[in-house]
């Protein structure tokens, strides 16, 4: 994926937080990753692309 893509990918997932509301936030992002870890149909990629995404937050 291209950064200009990337970019638009994140823009689009900023704009639906945001309209979504910061109550809802969590329930959003985690019916995302159920939906693209189903369209990428590798669990065992999935998992490793959780922890990769739970590295380094602070």
């Amino acid at each position: 994926m291209s950064a200009t893509t990337l970019e638009t990918v994140y823009e689009r997932l900023a704009e639906a937080i945001d309209a979504t509301g910061s109550e809802k936030e969590t329930l959003l992002l985690a019916k995302l990753a159920l939906l693209l870890a189903e369209a990428l149909g590798d669990p065992d990629r999935v998992v490793g692309l959780i922890e990769d995404a739970a590295r380094d937050l602070d």
